[in-house]
C-alpha cells in the first residue's frame, strides 16, 4: 500500500499562512462583505449514526438541533431530486462563529468508488484540516472507536514549518480524510 507523506496534505493551509518570497497579492475589484466568515461544510455520509459518533466521540464536535428541508425545497434549490434532507448539525467550538458540520444520509445515495486512498487521487473537497490542542488524546479517543491513524501518523512537522505541532491523518466512516493538526501532551 503506498503511502503520500501526511505533511503534503497540510502544505496547502500552510502556504495560505505563510508570506511567501516574491508572492503578490490579489485585491478582488470590489471587496466582498461577509457577515459570518465561517464555512459550513455539508456532507452526505452511508451511516449517519456512525458518523455522528466518529465526529462527537471521536474528534470530539458537538452535536446541536438539526433541521429538515422539505423534498420541493431541495428540489427547487438545485440540492436534490425530489428527496427530503434531514440535517444533523455539528459544531466545533462556541457561538455564531463555530465551525458547523452537517451532516445528512440520503436514500438512494451511491458510496464513492474507485481510487481514493490519498487527497491526490481525485479532485473535489479532499479533507478537513482540525486543530487540537491535544493529538495523543484525540488519536486516544477514536482508538477506542476502532479507527487508527493513517500511515505513520502522528508525525511531527518540521520546525521551521510548525514548531511543535504533529499531523494526525484518519479516515471517516465514509473515507474522507481527517487531519489534526496539533502538540502532543
Amino acid at each position: 500500500m503506498r503511502h503520500a507523506s501526511p505533511a503534503g496534505s497540510l502544505l496547502p493551509l500552510l502556504l495560505m499562512l505563510l508570506p511567501l518570497p516574491g508572492a503578490t497579492t490579489v485585491i478582488a475589484a470590489e471587496p466582498a462583505a461577509f457577515p459570518r466568515t465561517t464555512i459550513d461544510l455539508g456532507t452526505v455520509v452511508s451511516d449517519i449514526d456512525r458518523s455522528v459518533r466518529f465526529y462527537t466521540e471521536g474528534i470530539g464536535f458537538r452535536e446541536i438541533e438539526g433541521f429538515d428541508v422539505a423534498a420541493d425545497l431541495a428540489t427547487a434549490a438545485g440540492l436534490t431530486d425530489s428527496k427530503p434532507l434531514s440535517i444533523r448539525v455539528l459544531v466545533l467550538g462556541d457561538g455564531p462563529g463555530a465551525t458547523k458540520l452537517k451532516l445528512m444520509q440520503v436514500a438512494g445515495t451511491s458510496p464513492r468508488t474507485g481510487d481514493d486512498e490519498f487527497i491526490h487521487s481525485h479532485t473535489g473537497f479532499r479533507y478537513l484540516t482540525i486543530m487540537v490542542a491535544d493529538t495523543d488524546a484525540a488519536v486516544a479517543r477514536l482508538a477506542k472507536l476502532g479507527v487508527k491513524p493513517l500511515a505513520q501518523s502522528p508525525v511531527a512537522l518540521p520546525a521551521a514549518l510548525a514548531p511543535g505541532l504533529h499531523l494526525t491523518c484518519f479516515k471517516d466512516p465514509d473515507g474522507n480524510m481527517v487531519e489534526l493538526l496539533g502538540p502532543r501532551k
